[in-house]
């Protein structure tokens, strides 16, 4: 099966084009065509000669996943793609006053497991190879008929469980010649595997780090979060100490708001304790309730409990604004819906 050349990063293809003895700077033409021109179409590239054309039709594809579905209300577009292989992911377009996000998934299915989450209800079928995430974005731009300036993987799967896919989809939208990204404008999310932490650390481009942490405590992360048997508290602190050491860069520490069971003072006391200190932000995230009856959102009297614990205890915090809880907003509902 050929690979699709969305999922080459512009210096892969530079190596492609010295490989079939041309020069390099046909990568960069190839990229203008496809991620400045949104010309899909290799027949059209006008000033790439016919023979380079038909030899880049032969070795590679250019496939596209398919919208299938849309649910919308006034800041949020939720999208459901289906694939080559008829499995379906999503993703979600939401407006700020700084400019449109859009929240990527990495891949079909979940391993993770986290007691709250709809994405972990159907186990992981596959990584998303690069492309797939690329075309996540080009196609809503394509929809919406706008630019798109900031990225969360955030969506269906856990990044760092498909980390060479994710960080080459990153090289490829970061690019000046791709989607021109900026770094600091993506961010991705882990629930802590560890060791991609320290990896990610190393990461050459200034890419935002978030860690779903969602408990204050070990015994309380093991009951939501199978991660946590594997990489407790302490082991996961340490890694974001050395993420920050290595990066200079701040930390999101995100914090799903679940009703009597992590929204207590006690626990915004202990969080405060653990992140004491460390140049982290807290977003608090009013929970989207799914098919997982027992967990509830927090009320609002709640969150804001919890909110002026964290504040008197000199921990930089926020509370998320609340995205599509209409529109089967919570990870990997529309998905689920569809399998179904």
């Amino acid at each position: 099966m050929k690979n699709n050349i969305m999922s080459k990063s512009r210096e892969q293809l530079e190596l492609y084009f010295l490989s079939i003895n041309e020069k390099k700077f046909k990568a960069l033409q190839v990229y203008e065509w496809l991620y400045q021109k949104k010309e899909f179409n290799v027949d059209d590239w006008s000033n790439i000669k016919k023979d380079i054309r038909e030899k880049i039709k032969e070795d590679y594809s250019l496939d596209f996943i398919k919208i299938v579905k849309k649910e919308e209300d006034n800041l949020t577009k939720k999208y459901l793609f289906e694939l080559s292989d008829s499995e379906f992911v999503e993703a979600v377009l939401m407006e700020h006053d700084y400019g449109l996000s859009i929240c990527v998934s990495s891949q079909v299915g979940c391993n993770m497991g986290c007691a709250f989450c709809e994405s972990g209800r159907l186990k992981k079928i596959r990584n998303l190879e690069t492309y797939e995430m690329v075309e996540q974005i080009l196609l809503i731009e394509q929809d919406i008929n706008k630019r798109i300036s900031s990225v969360v993987v955030m969506g269906i799967g856990e990044p760092f469980d498909n980390y060479d896919n994710v960080m080459n989809f990153i090289t490829i939208i970061n690019n000046s010649k791709g989607l021109a990204i900026g770094a600091r404008h993506i961010t991705v999310s882990t629930c802590g595997l560890v060791p991609k932490i320290y990896e990610f650390a190393k990461f050459p481009l200034q890419v935002n780090l978030a860690i779903s942490l969602h408990a204050s405590n070990n015994e309380l992360r093991n009951k939501l979060m199978n991660v946590n048997k594997v990489y407790s508290l302490d082991k996961l602190l340490t890694a974001i100490k050395d993420y920050i050491a290595q990066t200079n860069r701040r930390v999101t520490i995100e914090y799903v708001m679940l009703n009597l069971v992590n929204d207590n003072i006690e626990n915004a006391i202990e969080l405060s304790n653990l992140l004491k200190g460390l140049n982290v932000y807290v977003n608090l995230i009013p929970y989207n309730e799914t098919n997982h009856i027992e967990f509830k959102k927090s009320s609002k009297n709640r969150i804001m409990q919890f909110y002026d614990t964290l504040k008197k205890n000199n921990i930089n915090v926020t509370i998320r604004k609340e995205f599509g809880s209409n529109i089967s907003a919570a990870c990997g509902q529309l998905r689920s819906k569809e399998v179904r």
